[in-house]
């Protein structure tokens, strides 16, 4: 079976360890199937937590449309580290270091810091229990007790949307908790009509904040940038942090600033790994 992916270009990254694709499909009227998305993610050596495919903007003064891919080819509506590379991909290609980009949760800034370090402005946070969503209401999101509770995890959560839905559960230690097991039961529960990304977090002072992440359709990230986002807002509503803190991931460091305005401002660095283009013979053998 053929592919109109068959050959076209593709950008190995990373940020902070979390691994991303970046696709630009601008110009070439074709879109990513979820069979073609998980195809690439079990290709050699493109294994990815996101693909972010690049369409043709929808508003004037966008740069892009992007598509955001998890692994198991399901859509998420925003990925803070992927978008901080395909930033990095279109200002080395000379499109400029102020770049509007969009997205199904709406549009994102990306500001070039240093040659390798952007700042994406991530919006605001959604905190009505309709807007994560949960599956039942919830007076307040802050406190949301795990109902029915799971065996191995805490009792309560704190929900927040920044443009995917996220449960973040406060611990004492992060590294102790039994992600590959905790994490998709927690993904899948049924107060998260469209499944969650789960974090644990610890608050060791009120800017610094260790984090480990379970991506909803990815698994266990090396960072996710919309959790950390969704994390420091969380300690912020809880008292526990500052508005401002270092998100401290297994990949490395996010800078997170919950500003006046409600804006979330997320800072860190890229990696650029290697260009290669998609092999002819990758999709013939999917299952659509």
């Amino acid at each position: 079976m053929t592919s109109p992916l068959d050959n076209r270009p593709i950008f190995r990254m990373n940020g902070v360890g979390n691994e991303i694709l970046v696709l630009d499909l601008r110009g070439a009227g074709v879109d990513v199937t979820p069979r073609e998305a998980r195809a690439i993610a079990r290709a050699p050596g493109l294994h990815y937590d996101q693909l972010m495919a690049l369409h043709e903007p929808r508003s004037d003064g966008a740069r892009a449309f992007m598509r955001i891919y998890n692994a198991d080819g399901s859509l998420s509506n925003a990925c803070g580290n992927g978008t901080r590379c395909v930033a990095f991909i279109l200002s080395q290609a000379g499109e400029g270091d102020e770049l509007l980009l969009e997205t199904d949760a709406g549009p994102i800034r990306a500001t070039r810091e240093a040659e390798t370090v952007f700042t994406v402005d991530m919006g605001p946070p959604r905190l009505h229990w309709r807007e994560i969503p949960l599956a039942s209401e919830q007076a307040d999101t802050r406190h949301v007790v795990l109902t029915p509770p799971v065996a191995g995890a805490p009792g309560e959560f704190s929900a927040v949307n920044m443009g995917n839905p996220h449960a973040v559960f406060f611990v004492d230690d992060p590294l102790a908790v039994d992600l590959a097991s905790l994490g998709p039961t927690l993904e899948h529960h049924p107060l998260f009509p469209e499944r969650a990304n789960i974090s644990f977090a610890r608050v060791a002072s009120h800017d610094d904040i260790l984090l480990r992440v379970w991506e909803r359709g990815t698994g266990a990230t090396k960072a996710c940038g919309s959790a950390a986002c969704a994390t420091l807002v969380a300690a912020a509503r809880a008292g526990l942090s500052a508005r401002k803190a270092r998100l401290r991931l297994p990949g490395g460091d996010l800078v997170i600033f919950w500003r006046e305005d409600d804006h979330v401002l997320m800072t860190g660095p890229v990696e650029f790994e290697f260009e290669t283009r998609l092999d002819p013979g990758l999709f013939e053998d999917e299952a659509a």
